[in-house]
């Protein structure tokens, strides 16, 4: 059975199918309802679990931030708060999430906590709405300028250049700087670097682009 995203389920739901979903478990409510998110939408699916009939020590993983896999019947939901579930036939742990170990439970965390767990900002609401934003808007700027004819080009990250009015560069070493390598005068030797000379982040892809313009035109 082929895995179905949670955020395709929810835009176009058969009632009556059966499907396999895989995500991370939002929260478990009454040894019953289990809430899953896989990032396809900000939105979860409930899966209802007829605990009485599962293994008591296999349910005692189902935690928040525990990856599951769910196998089962896609049906019209009877409570508030969603209008499908899925009826589970069969659910197995891809990944287990310790309980008193895991930092992100069902509670609001506030931004300077996040800042400690930056790995796992993208399952909040708050940053996981942002990226997406910030896809969009991505994506939509791609979309409008390729419309009107104009290549994507990539400048260096890493360069030897700057452009005027750019702003204050950030230099890039490998030299150690406890033993700076001098020259005959007295200054920085840049030969021993890595790039054989001064190096910065670049701060504009202005210059390249100008260059890109003068064989494909619009960039």
């Amino acid at each position: 059975m082929n895995r179905v995203k949670i955020g395709i389920l929810l835009k176009n739901p058969q009632i009556g199918s059966e499907i396999l979903v895989k995500g991370w478990v939002r929260t478990f409510r009454s040894n019953r309802f289990i809430a899953i998110n896989d990032g396809s939408t900000i939105n979860n699916i409930q899966a209802v679990i007829d605990f009485e009939n599962e293994d008591e020590n296999e349910l005692k993983r189902i935690t928040t931030g525990a990856a599951i896999e769910v196998v089962g019947e896609l049906v019209a939901s009877q409570g508030k708060g969603q209008s499908v579930e899925i009826v589970v036939k069969s659910f197995k742990i891809i990944g287990d999430a310790n309980p008193e170990e895991y930092p992100l439970q069902p509670k609001k965390h506030s931004l300077e906590y996040l800042r400690e767990i930056a790995h796992l900002r993208p399952r909040t609401n708050t940053f996981a709405a942002v990226l997406r934003i910030r896809h969009a808007m991505t994506f939509a700027i791609h979309q409008f300028f390729n419309d009107k004819g104009f290549y994507n080009i990539h400048s260096p990250l890493i360069t030897a250049t700057d452009a005027e009015g750019a702003g204050e560069a950030f230099q890039v070493t490998t030299i150690d700087l406890k033993k700076v390598p001098l020259d005959e005068n007295n200054e920085v030797d840049y030969k021993q670097d890595y790039f054989g000379k001064e190096t910065r982040l670049a701060v504009t892809g202005q210059l390249e682009a100008e260059m890109a313009s003068l064989g494909l035109s619009q960039v």
